[in-house]
């Protein structure tokens, strides 16, 4: 549970609703009490006790947890509280635990798509994609045709697998899981004659076969499939995947890392990098045409070039909304590059009428003029904050 989940009230009583959080008193048969000092003692029973009865038989006095307030106030003097949020971080935290200790557990297969599994674990929602499949598994399909590839994997439905997670997205309610590979079916899959060798630094033509938010996902040759990650797309900025590729898109990728039989595609590794030789073309002082591309809670990104953008720094403007009435998303502006390093990948861009306004009120204020009014726009600070 995030800190800035957990109300902090300094008042005398709580409301309904409220997620506090306090120390375990005592765990009797059915009953937890919890310390909310100075407000009072919470108490968790009846219902909510049995509901998450799993997680409370793991609470120790002491123990800090999140609770809900469902009653601020119940005959006895007590703070009713649901364990709902509680048990959420307490299964959170076992999903972490088990992918940091690599822990290989059972589970069941609940549906497929044309990206792989749908699991369930411990009431949170997981994804096990095609490409993270043993060889056993792995949906092999001629032409890697997305139709056969899902009909294959509705096979498993209702089959047990052992797994283990690669990744916890509390953020997105979804834990991204792998199939376990034991050194057995490794011996089953070199013995069917199925698996295939590929080095990395190989280019290869593969299809489309899954497409997520992190990343695409590419059948080589009807054989293995591996991840696109979303960085691995292109050198420039991407933010959703799916505006890019579709799933039966011919491409060609190139091998950038082989682990325990997973492979690690790029895109962007079968070109230049743009950043290579930007200086041949660009340097600080230097006005440029940039297309905005994306807003960010401290700026916005324009590209100047394909595979090259920079941030224009919110400190730029008088706030939030300043910026986004000046700054249009798609629409090409004139910027001052004020820092350039290749080596980073930094670029930083200051809008050109902006830059110049604030060197005309530097001018001023050098040459003993007016000072600038507090109504003046806020200009930009001598050392501009990069990506």
């Amino acid at each position: 549970m995030e800190t800035q989940q957990v109300e902090q009230k300094q008042v005398d009583r709580y409301s309904i609703g409220d997620v506090v959080e306090g120390s375990v008193i005592a765990v009797d048969q059915s009953v937890v009490y919890i310390d909310l000092s100075p407000i009072g003692t919470g108490i968790i029973y009846g219902r909510e006790f049995a509901v998450v009865k799993d997680i409370l038989r793991k609470i120790k006095p002491n123990d800090t947890i999140s609770a809900q307030v469902i009653d601020p106030s119940t005959p006895d003097g007590y703070i009713d509280l649901s364990l709902k949020e509680a048990r959420k971080a307490f299964v959170w935290n076992e999903a972490k635990e088990a992918m940091e200790n690599k822990t290989v557990q059972e589970v069941t297969i609940k549906s497929a798509n044309y990206g792989g599994l749908v699991i369930e674990w411990n009431g949170i929602r997981g994804f096990l994609p095609a490409s993270q499949l043993t060889e056993k598994h792995y949906p092999k399909v001629l032409n890697g045709n997305k139709e056969g590839i899902l009909n294959e994997l509705k096979k498993l439905v209702g089959e047990k697998l052992r797994v283990t997670i690669e990744n916890t997205e509390p953020e997105n309610d979804v834990l991204i899981f792998s199939e376990y590979r034991d050194e057995q079916s490794e011996k089953q899959s070199e013995e069917s004659g199925s698996k295939v060798s590929y080095n990395v630094g190989d280019i290869k033509n593969g299809v489309v076969s899954g497409v997520v938010d992190f990343g695409v996902f590419v059948t080589v040759d009807n054989t293995i499939e591996g991840l696109v990650h979303i960085s691995e797309m292109d050198w420039g900025l991407v933010d959703d995947p799916r505006r890019f590729y579709s799933i039966g898109n011919q491409v060609q990728v190139k091998i950038i890392a082989v682990e325990d039989g997973k492979y690690s595609f790029s895109f962007k590794e079968l070109y230049k990098n743009p950043w290579e030789d930007i200086l041949d073309h660009h340097k600080v002082g230097d006005t440029v045409s940039g297309v905005v591309i994306k807003y960010e809670q401290f700026g916005a990104f324009a590209s100047i070039k394909a595979g090259v953008s920079g941030l224009i720094h919110i400190s730029n403007f008088t706030d939030d909304d300043d910026l986004r009435n000046s700054l249009e998303i798609g629409k090409t502006y004139e910027f001052v590059i004020t820092n350039l390093e290749p080596k980073d990948q930094k670029l930083t861009l200051v809008p050109k009428d902006r830059y110049d306004e604030k060197k005309s009120l530097e001018g001023k204020k050098g040459s003993g003029g007016a000072q600038p009014s507090s109504q003046s726009p806020q200009g930009t600070t001598d050392e501009v904050p990069t990506q």
